[in-house]
């Protein structure tokens, strides 16, 4: 009987590249959108990185509650996208709809130098990703102002109250 040679199998190696969940959310009030100016002097909106396990809405909320003390009411899904800040930097943005009954100034966290209340004309001069500023637009068309019940936030009609 001859020999039987068997070749070798290489084994593939696909590079997967991971990258965080950053929820952010579009808050108009009296027709200004909350924005907040980070370390890389961009104006962004308010939200943060999801954990391992965390509802975005649940998430999205707490969030806003510690960055500008306001409490909110979460609503639909605006865009997802993804944003390269810089070399190995990468994260995937979900941006939702929120309203808030606050009537209080928003108040800086120390995660950001300034926050600030804007028109749609300011914003589009304003330094920041164009996801963020696509996802404004995408909110301001629906009002981005909850529908009537007598001041309390939505219990339903998807929202989720949170914070």
């Amino acid at each position: 009987m001859g020999r039987r040679r068997f070749g070798r199998t290489r084994a593939v190696v696909h590079s997967t590249q991971l990258f965080p969940v950053s929820v952010k959310g579009v808050v108009i009030r009296d027709g200004r959108v909350l924005l907040l100016r980070n370390e890389r002097d961009e104006w962004e909106l308010p939200g943060g990185k999801l954990e391992l396990g965390e509802a975005p809405q649940r998430c999205l909320a707490r969030e806003i509650a510690e960055e500008v003390g306001w409490t909110v009411a979460v609503g639909p899904v605006l865009d997802a996208w993804h944003y390269h800040i810089r070399d190995g930097v990468d994260v995937l943005i979900l941006t939702y709809g929120c309203h808030t009954s606050s009537g209080a100034p928003p108040v800086v966290s120390s995660e950001h130098r300034e926050v600030g209340l804007f028109t749609a004309g300011e914003v589009a001069d304003l330094r920041m990703p164009d996801g963020y500023k696509k996802s404004i637009a995408a909110w301001r068309p629906r009002g981005g102002s909850p529908p009537d019940h007598g001041g309390d936030p939505p219990s339903g009609g998807g929202f989720a109250t949170m914070i």
